[in-house]
């Protein structure tokens, strides 16, 4: 009794961590589900395109409960995880696979970890960059694109090698930043979503996956330059929450 109790108690508790976000983050949201619904009945339902739609929607929700620094991100993470594996490996863009692999480790694990004190714990001890931190990511992301473009390229038929490799370098410092509670996180982000774009835009225009991920990545660079007026993670954000400055 006590455990169908706890259970009902953990679901209420996800359910809450719905609430209480943004209004801007709702409405960027049905926009989203709205134009990946209508994608989904003008095309030939298959399984990429169906698990498609299950992954951009769910990965909408998980950057924007990341926007609102809500720990139910780590599931949805995951959920949104396997669907984008799934596209990926379709499209043969396979630094997106570990990209995805990336996010659950440094990501959606440790916030499912730590899932009861993830929200307070981000809120209350974020951190930003000094010179030597910048200089680690700028270096990091570099060396990173270099060895996973060239590995890439060389051993496996990845027809867009580079593009994938940028993505995946930026989005992985990106999710470093954020495990460690690091707001400049979000510049990383933007850049991430806007060669996610470039990447499934030329994918979709060279016929290896659907429009689908290209329209998400938009929907990712909507949501990471809403991050910097209303998300917690900066002082703009902060004030209209009511939360204390950093």
């Amino acid at each position: 009794m006590e455990q169908t109790t706890n259970k009902q108690n953990y679901f209420k508790w996800l359910l809450g961590q719905l609430k209480g976000w943004p209004l801007q983050n709702y409405l960027l949201f049905w926009f989203s589900f709205g134009f990946q619904l209508a994608l989904l009945i003008q095309s030939k339902i298959t399984s990429v395109t169906l698990i498609t739609f299950i992954g951009t929607t769910l990965g909408v929700l998980c950057v924007l409960a990341i926007n609102a620094a809500k720990a139910l991100n780590g599931i949805l993470g995951i959920l949104s995880a396997a669907c984008f594996i799934y596209a990926g490996l379709s499209a043969k863009n396979y630094l997106s696979i570990f990209e995805q692999v990336a996010y659950v480790l440094t990501l959606d694990l440790p916030v499912i970890l730590a899932v009861r004190s993830w929200n307070d714990d981000t809120k209350n001890h974020l951190r930003k960059f000094g010179g030597k931190q910048w200089l680690i990511a700028i270096i990091g992301t570099l060396l990173v694109y270099v060895i996973s473009g060239y590995l890439i390229g060389k051993f496996t038929n990845d027809p867009r090698p580079w593009i994938d490799a940028i993505s995946f370098a930026i989005s992985l410092t990106a999710g470093i930043m954020c495990f460690m509670r690091y707001n400049n996180q979000y510049f990383w982000w933007l850049a991430s979503g806007i060669f996610q774009l470039i990447l499934w835009g030329i994918t979709y225009a060279q016929g290896d996956a659907t429009l689908a991920m290209a329209v998400n990545s938009s929907i990712y660079v909507i949501n990471d330059v809403l991050a910097f007026t209303v998300s917690p993670w900066f002082n703009t954000g902060r004030k209209k929450l009511g939360l204390k400055k950093f």
